[in-house]
């Protein structure tokens, strides 16, 4: 599939995750992309993965050999398509619907997981929010809470009730973002989330080592994805400030989830991967 240089400006506002309203729509994996059994038996979590990149890095992952459950809010619809293209390589996929702000479904994700598979391997916490506001006067006290207790404080919760059943060798990988590093004079909770998530994966990856659990970050750049129409004013020119003058594909992002996941990164921990399109950060 030929990836999109521009994405044309959207007619009506998409919902998250209804992602076949969405044009073009997103690539998830490509045509050529060969997996490896490098996940092979491995059992994967993954928060937000009913679209975009979750999605993407269920199929991925699937196709490198390892078992999924998916998290997701309320697009049952899309999380089941997720499911069927997960069922397509010969793997299982486990639906967890709930809200990642109530802790009560948060420990209920790992009882879940565990009951269905017996162990868990690798949690990838990639669910998120954002608003989009110009002025920090306009955002309200509940979307700072909607924001962070989706994007940080549940990725802590969850993470803190994933760890009795992560073994050595067990991966986290978190979704940060390049608003951690350059900022964003629109997304001013979203970005401060993000920065708190590249810290945190910083800290456990410290508190983590001599039990040799690995922590990383992935921070995408501007990536096309449910989110984006469905919380951007104006999506016309979404990308094009990169030096590739193009928004990522979701299937250019989740390699970097598979290369984390596997041996072939056992000595990398602490580390974010940029994939931004050229949009050079420290960090």
């Amino acid at each position: 599939m030929a990836k999109p240089k521009n994405i044309p400006q959207q007619k009506q506002k998409t919902k998250p995750g209804n992602e076949y309203k969405m044009h073009p729509q997103p690539e998830y994996i490509r045509e050529n992309y060969k997996g490896n059994a490098r996940l092979k038996g491995k059992i994967a979590l993954i928060t937000g993965g009913d679209s975009g990149i979750g999605r993407a890095v269920a199929i991925h992952y699937a196709r490198e050999g390892a078992h999924v459950a998916i998290v997701y809010r309320s697009e049952t619809a899309d999380a089941k398509e997720t499911q069927r293209l997960v069922e397509v390589e010969k793997k299982e996929c486990l639906l967890i619907k709930g809200d990642l702000k109530d802790p009560k479904f948060v420990k209920e994700i790992i009882k879940k997981t565990i009951k269905q598979f017996k162990k868990l391997d690798i949690l990838i916490n990639n669910a998120a929010v954002q608003f989009e506001q110009d002025d920090l006067k306009d955002i309200t006290d509940k979307q700072m809470r909607i924001t962070f207790e989706t994007n940080i404080l549940s990725m802590m919760s969850l993470t803190r009730e994933a760890l009795p059943y992560l073994k050595k060798g067990a991966r986290i990988i978190n979704t940060t973002s390049v608003t951690a590093y350059r900022g964003s004079d629109h997304l001013l909770d979203y970005s401060a989330t993000k920065g708190a998530i590249t810290s945190f994966t910083r800290s456990l990856a410290k508190s983590l080592a001599k039990k040799n659990i690995l922590v990383n970050g992935v921070a995408p750049g501007p990536i096309w994805t449910p989110l984006i129409p469905s919380s951007f004013k104006k999506v016309s020119d979404f990308g094009k400030k990169t030096p590739l003058e193009r928004p990522g594909q979701p299937s250019e992002v989740a390699p970097a989830y598979v290369f984390l996941a596997s041996e072939d990164a056992s000595y990398i921990t602490g580390e974010i991967i940029h994939i931004n399109g050229g949009d050079f950060v420290g960090g």
